[in-house]
Parts: structure tokens; C-alpha cells; sequence
């Protein structure tokens, strides 16, 4: 377990003042003009050595992705934008640091920025959050009051923050899509390349990042990348936060060290499975598009990036949603069917027409109202829909019915089967 000392998120829960003195208190802004004095290469430099993956989802390395800017700036400025569009069913990670840990996200988007050489960064938040939009504003307030950020601010680094609300749309959660919607286009996402470090917001090189990936920069920074790089496994670095939800005693989040086993993290922190560890059937690991994982996986699998893709699932943004044996696993799978078909922009024809189909499927299946066969033929239209659309919509829609079929296709041919019985015998 991770030790109390260790801890970068530690007003995460609330108890304290969000506001600038509590934050002081904590640690934040505490020699942030030491930190600028390395120069931006020396920040990416640490960046690297720490081993942090980006905490959004995708687990790219952070420091590598802040590398990929242009080393000088010329006729086009450079831009951060921050991705607070926490839209992935089960996650509730960002919400709680926008709540009530703010100042770690304005310091990090100061050094952040300073070390892509921009001048300005954005924080797109949901649309639903309005509550955690008001509690960031203050806290951006707050630092230009102090001079901790704006032009002529005391760490020497002209820098301006600013707060964009979205509509709603998941979509927008793509960091391309996200950026066409600040852009005050439609919410879709764009081909790449050209990548955003090279064509990004109005056209300029930018860097995309997750709340917690900008906001745990500054204790990083302070404290070394070989103390970050010494919590978790190899290639699996430093602490997370952990969304854990569903049929738990006591739902939480919580910061952890990457590489937990999921039932320590389970039973330490949400009070065991209701009805018990045996009681336990499934559990999507990372967030509702990640394939779900019986019990027998889940009694040893340990919650990182490889451990989790070598059990054929991931741990995207590390939202535990655990599910009984009460649980009518064929229709949670298909309930998440409909959300991604209605929640797909339609640009690509695979996602469009496929996750409609994918769902239209799945409703059969929750009855048995279908054919043994068509199981085969639902997995072969996921692998016709995963990789072939411009954002990871289709992956994420198509992941779900590919773990259900691997892990519980029995349930589906007795559902078939009782389906079929029923009618026979009605006839």
C-alpha cells in the first residue's frame, strides 16, 4: 500500500480548504521558481526519468509527449490544453481533484507550459461539472490575484490561464475532437496526422494531457523522478488514483500505488465486494470501455498498464466498476452498447453504422432471442469496427462485447437455449 508521506492528492477527499493558504499549507506553489530555473529541457528531462504515463487513458509517456513541441517558437505560439472532459462511465478521478485539490492543476499547467514554451493553456472541463468549473475558476482567481500566474506574475513566466466549458458530448474527450470543439466547431474528431504537437488549437503546436497527468507534474518535480519512479513496477510508475464503483461496501476514490493487486485494492479501500470476495463476478478495471474480467483473473491480477493488458483488458483510466453475482452481466454489457452508439459522432462509417448494429444485437441477446451462431458473427463485426475509425471510439465500444464473449459466452448459449425451449414448447 502506498505510505501517507507518499501521497501527491492529499486533499482529495475534501476535508480541508480547496482555496490558496490551505493549498500553500499542503505543499503547492512551494518553490515552483526553483523548478522554472531548470529550463524546460531539464523539466522534460525529469518528466522522462519518472516514468509517468499519461493518467487519461492511454498510458503514453508523458514526458516523451511533452518533447514532441517544437523546441523554439516562431510565427505560431504554442498552446497546453488540459482534457477535464471526464465523460467515461465509472470515472470520477478528475471531478475530486478540480473539487477540492485545484491548486495542483494551476501549478502544474504553469510548468506544464513553461516547459512547451507556451504562454497560454486551456482547461476544457465537462459540460456536467458545473460545481467543479466553479471551484477551478476560484482557484485560477485566486493565482492571478497572487501573482502566481497572469503577465509579470513572480515566477518570471508570463502565463494565462483560462477555463472552457463544454456541452456534454464524450466525444470531446478525444483530444482531437476536444479541440475542435474549443475551437467552437463541431465536436469531432480530426484524421492525424498531422498530430496536435505540430497542428493543434487554431493550427499551433499543442500538447493535450489529463488533469492527472499535468496536476501530479509539480510534486514530481519537487520531490525527484527517482522517488516517483520508485512507487509501482517498472514501466509502471508512481501512484493513481483509483475510481472504485459499483457493488463495493464503500465506493471511493483513492490514491494508490500503480501495481496494487485488485483485490488488496478492493478490500483495503471499498470495504470488499458486497456479499464477499466469492460473491464477486466480474469487474471492468479501467473504465466502461475496457474488456471486463471474471473472478478467477481477478483474484491475482495487479492493477497497471501490463498487468492488465496481459489479461487482454487495460487499465485505461483506472475506474474499478465491480459487479455480483447479482448482476445481469449480458445487459450491463448491453446498456453500455447503447451508451457509445449514442454517444459516436457518426464520422466514421464503421463506428456509425456498427455500433448501432452492435446494440441492436445485443438487446436480442439479453432475451436469447437469437442464434448460437450470431455470437460468432457480433465478435467478428467488434474486429471490424476496433481499428478502423479515426479516434478509439470503436475500440472502446467494441472492447466490452469482446470481453463478454471470451469470458462469458457460456451465459450467452444458455440464454439462446432457454430462448429457444421457451418458444418451442409455447408453440
Amino acid at each position: 500500500m502506498l505510505a501517507d508521506k507518499d501521497r501527491i492528492f492529499t486533499n482529495l477527499y475534501g476535508f480541508q480548504s480547496p482555496g490558496l493558504e490551505a493549498a500553500k499549507k499542503r505543499g503547492n506553489w512551494n518553490g515552483t521558481k526553483r523548478i522554472l530555473e531548470l529550463g524546460p529541457e531539464g523539466i522534460v528531462d525529469v518528466m522522462k526519468k519518472s516514468g509517468l504515463r499519461g493518467r487519461g487513458g492511454a498510458g503514453f509517456p508523458t514526458g516523451l509527449k511533452w518533447s514532441f513541441m517544437p523546441k523554439e517558437v516562431k510565427e505560431r505560439p504554442h498552446y497546453l490544453v488540459v482534457n477535464a472532459d471526464e465523460s467515461e462511465p465509472g470515472t470520477c478521478k478528475d471531478r475530486d481533484i478540480l473539487r477540492h485539490d485545484p491548486h495542483t492543476l494551476v501549478e502544474g499547467c504553469l510548468i506544464a507550459s513553461f516547459a512547451m514554451r507556451a504562454h497560454a493553456a486551456y482547461i476544457y472541463v465537462r459540460g456536467e461539472f458545473i460545481r467543479e468549473r466553479e471551484a477551478l475558476q476560484r482557484a485560477v482567481d485566486e493565482a492571478y490575484e497572487a501573482r502566481l500566474i497572469g503577465k509579470n506574475n513572480i515566477h518570471g513566466w508570463d502565463f494565462d490561464l483560462y477555463v472552457h466549458h463544454g456541452a456534454g458530448a464524450y466525444i470531446c474527450g478525444e483530444e482531437t475532437a476536444l479541440l475542435e470543439s474549443l475551437e467552437g466547431k463541431k465536436g469531432q474528431p480530426r484524421l492525424k496526422p498531422p498530430f496536435p504537437a505540430n497542428m493543434g488549437l487554431y493550427g499551433c503546436p499543442t500538447t493535450v494531457n489529463n488533469v492527472e497527468s499535468i496536476a501530479v507534474a509539480p510534486e514530481i518535480l519537487r520531490r525527484g523522478a527517482e522517488w516517483f519512479a520508485g512507487i509501482g513496477r517498472p514501466n509502471n510508475t508512481g501512484t493513481k488514483v483509483f475510481c472504485i464503483s459499483g457493488h463495493v461496501n464503500k465506493p471511493c476514490n483513492v490514491e494508490e500505488a500503480m501495481g496494487i493487486p485488485l483485490r488488496e485494492l478492493i478490500d483495503k479501500h471499498a470495504g470488499g465486494v458486497r456479499g464477499g470476495w466469492d460473491n464477486l463476478l466480474a469487474v471492468i478495471p479501467g473504465g466502461a470501455s475496457v474488456p471486463l474480467l471474471p473472478k478467477s483473473v481477478c483474484d491475482d491480477v495487479l492493477m497497471d498498464f501490463d498487468s492488465l493488458k496481459n489479461v487482454q483488458s487495460g487499465l485505461g483510466t483506472a475506474a474499478v466498476i465491480v459487479m455480483d453475482k447479482s448482476t445481469d452481466v449480458v445487459k450491463a454489457i448491453q446498456r453500455l452498447a447503447y451508451f457509445y452508439k449514442h454517444e459516436s459522432c457518426g464520422q466514421c462509417t464503421p463506428c456509425r453504422e456498427g455500433t448501432g448494429w452492435m446494440w441492436r444485437v445485443m438487446t436480442r441477446m439479453v432475451k436469447g432471442d437469437a442464434k448460437v451462431e450470431e455470437i460468432d458473427l457480433l465478435q467478428e463485426v467488434t474486429k471490424e469496427v476496433e481499428g478502423h475509425t479515426i479516434c478509439a471510439l470503436g475500440d472502446a465500444a467494441a472492447w466490452p462485447i469482446q470481453g463478454l464473449i471470451r469470458h462469458f459466452r457460456p451465459e450467452l448459449e444458455r440464454r439462446i437455449a432457454e430462448y429457444r425451449g421457451a418458444k418451442m414448447a409455447a408453440e
